[in-house]
């Protein structure tokens, strides 16, 4: 089972399923048949799950374009310093 960005976005998570380990890469894709146009869904991925991730949407002919995974800077860091 996969999961999707939901909630683990934030902290950065897996999304293949019962995996919490810390993303490493954005996979991001397209259902021809349901996407049109510039819509694009995203699935984080760890080192270990990004090319099952991959496969598993390449298998279905799906548009995949992978690229690593940088977290947005946390805005609350920088409070109070």
């Amino acid at each position: 089972m996969i999961g999707g960005i939901g909630a683990d976005a934030a902290q950065g998570v897996c999304s293949r399923a019962a995996c919490n380990e810390p993303a490493a890469w954005r996979v991001d894709w397209q259902n021809p048949r349901i996407h049109t146009g510039d819509r694009w869904k995203t699935w984080l991925a760890c080192d270990e799950h990004v090319d099952y991730l991959r496969g598993f949407l390449e298998a279905r002919s799906f548009p995949v374009r992978v690229a690593r995974f940088e977290t947005a800077p946390d805005a609350a860091a920088g409070a109070g310093a």
